[in-house]
């Protein structure tokens, strides 16, 4: 195992990279932001795992020192550095799914995968610098799945995909608190917060709403305001700069730019590429909006050898413009990135 004496420090890094999980290949695309292409293909089937391994979401360390990746087929959390190297792992972690950084301690949390029915109660909270778990929090609620760390690292928040309940932590004490919506169960997919860490937002599957959180009261969330997006809107990300939102609508086959602040749609993009929409992230000067497709749907006809291909899109944010379609594995999922924004503010 690599042991690393001290944290990166947060901030931009130089080079970007874009991680892509391909979860029906075991494979994770590696992109280049700069010149949008893909650099090389990590094969985790040549790393020992099988054909099931099911790559779903990928986190990295701000100067792309590390990345991680969580293989629901695995029940395997890895750890890989800048060659694509397994340095370190976490086995025996049930069904993960989505993970976020803490920008300002040793530790990656992990949540649970939606494609498990009754997954484990709890969120990990495991030290990155070896992949040794510290904690399993206790959620009290089933299928715990979309995950956030705030900018500051001082709250978590995770929620359930089966019914309406979330859960606030400080990450100090791990002293939590729940909050119940009322209505209709929304089944949200994942969160992402704004640059000051006040606000949340996270899309209901089954409503196809966009739901704006009060974060000012952490760990306590409270709803501020509900807006009608597209059809099931998945992993969506805020600009650092802009503060614009952009939420892919997985079964739309769009993308909804909303204005947090005052709770408006001000656009949507819809174009060749977009083939359900799954995860997003923007480059660091927020120009580019990088989009992976799922595809499964065979809505987006592939040009190159794999006739399963799905896409990350590439949109220009100052003119909503698809400005380049990159074909990668079979069924893309999550993305993560080192110098660009991701969906947790991580």
């Amino acid at each position: 195992m690599l042991l690393c004496a001290t944290l990166p420090a947060w901030g931009q890094a130089s080079s970007p990279k874009l991680y892509v999980c391909n979860q029906g290949e075991a494979t994770v695309s590696v992109i280049d932001m700069a010149s949008m292409a893909v650099e090389t293909t990590v094969d985790l089937k040549e790393r020992g795992f099988s054909e099931n391994a099911k790559p779903h979401h990928v986190v990295a360390e701000p100067d792309g020192s590390h990345w991680y990746v969580s293989l629901i087929g695995a029940n395997t959390i890895l750890k890989m550095n800048r060659q694509n190297e397994i340095v370190a792992r976490l086995d025996n972690f049930e069904v993960p799914g989505l993970l976020a950084l803490d920008p300002s301690k040793d530790v990656l949390y992990a949540g649970r995968s939606m494609s498990a029915v009754n997954p484990p109660k709890s969120l990990g909270m495991i030290e990155r610098s070896d992949m040794e778990i510290m904690e399993r929090v206790g959620t009290f609620f089933p299928r715990p799945h979309p995950l956030a760390v705030t900018p500051n690292g001082e709250h978590a928040f995770i929620a359930s995909l089966g019914t309406n309940q979330l859960m606030g932590i400080d990450t100090d004490t791990r002293e939590t608190q729940l909050t119940r919506l009322e209505g209709t169960t929304q089944t949200p997919v994942q969160f992402a917060a704004t640059a000051d860490g006040s606000t949340l937002i996270a899309g209901g599957q089954k409503t196809g709403q966009l739901l704006v959180f009060d974060a000012s009261e952490a760990p306590a969330l409270s709803v501020t305001d509900t807006l009608a997006v597209g059809s099931q809107p998945w992993h969506p990300v805020i600009g650092r700069q802009s503060g614009l939102a952009y939420v892919p609508n997985k079964m739309s086959n769009s993308i909804s730019v909303v204005d947090v602040d005052n709770a408006s749609v001000q656009a949507t993009i819809r174009g060749d590429g977009l083939a359900q929409p799954h995860g997003t992230v923007l480059s660091a000067d927020g120009q580019h909006l990088f989009v992976s497709n799922n595809n499964r749907e065979g809505t987006y006809e592939p040009r190159g050898d794999n006739p399963e291909a799905g896409t990350v899109t590439v949109i220009d944010t100052r003119t909503n413009e698809i400005v380049k379609v990159i074909e990668v594995g079979t069924y893309p999922t999550g993305v993560g990135t080192f110098g660009g924004a991701q969906p947790t503010g991580s």
